[in-house]
């Protein structure tokens, strides 16, 4: 078992997108997974068409236990399910810090969701707050989906501090390069800066526009265009990511 967080500091990275493909793909390899929409913006739960139940909240997810057990949701592929984002997310981390041990709590929450679940995915928001440290605490793998651009690399280097600072591990992390455009010389010089680094991923994703189609049919890429080269990547993606999975057990 596995609790995989795909985050990064920037918004706009792929980070939706990477956590939609993986934990489609993980439940096709037969894997009981659920993704878990940890953004207010709820854009995981839009593409699998899911709406958050009108009871359910920040503070019901805060409370754990039953209270978010009920409001799983199956989704349209077997082996899937979704823990739905409600816009009250907004206010995670002022409800955070009202709880002992608040950088701990999303772990107790997933406790229960651990002994259920092959895989774990938490589509994460972006920033670093209470609510991420929480979720670098739960996770076991923290997936980054990284552009490979100037700017994403004064904000890795943000996390490496601030994984430092904290004293959690940064062996958790895994980096692979996100909306890649080899026609882009500063993305050709940048990922081969990279190449060969432990816990770099040998598997990019390509900006594609099978990716963005995935708003419109609201359906992960190999569901839109299994034999596209976006679906290609994230199947070997996965596969990737299966292995780190498999040396962490």
């Amino acid at each position: 078992m596995a609790v995989i967080a795909v985050y990064n500091i920037k918004g706009g990275v792929g980070k939706t997108a990477t956590s939609v493909n993986l934990a489609y793909l993980s439940a096709d390899s037969g894997n009981k997974t659920l993704l878990c929409d940890m953004d207010p913006q709820g854009s995981a739960s839009y593409y699998f068409r899911i709406k958050a139940p009108k009871k359910f909240n920040a503070d019901k997810l805060l409370k754990g236990g039953k209270a978010v057990l009920k409001n799983i949701r199956g989704t349209d592929y077997p082996n899937l399910d979704l823990l739905p984002a409600d816009f009250t997310y907004r206010n995670l981390d002022l409800a955070l810090d009202d709880f002992k041990k608040s950088t701990r709590r999303i772990s107790t929450i997933l406790k229960p969701l651990v002994r259920e679940y092959d895989t774990i995915f938490l589509d994460c928001p972006p920033n670093i707050t209470l609510l991420s440290e929480n979720i670098f605490n739960a996770a076991d793998i923290l997936l980054i989906p990284f552009i490979p651009t100037t700017l994403s690399l004064l904000s890795f280097q943000q996390l490496l501090n601030f994984f430092k600072k904290t004293g959690i591990d940064k062996k958790k992390l895994h980096v692979f390069f996100s909306m890649v455009e080899k026609r882009k010389k500063m993305h050709l010089d940048m990922m081969a800066r990279f190449q060969g680094r432990k816990r770099v991923l040998k598997q990019h994703v390509p900006f594609l526009a099978d990716v963005e189609k995935m708003g419109i049919y609201r359906k992960p890429v190999p569901e839109i265009a299994p034999n596209s080269p976006a679906a290609r990547s994230y199947r070997l993606l996965w596969r990737e990511v299966e292995k780190i999975v498999s040396k962490k057990k």
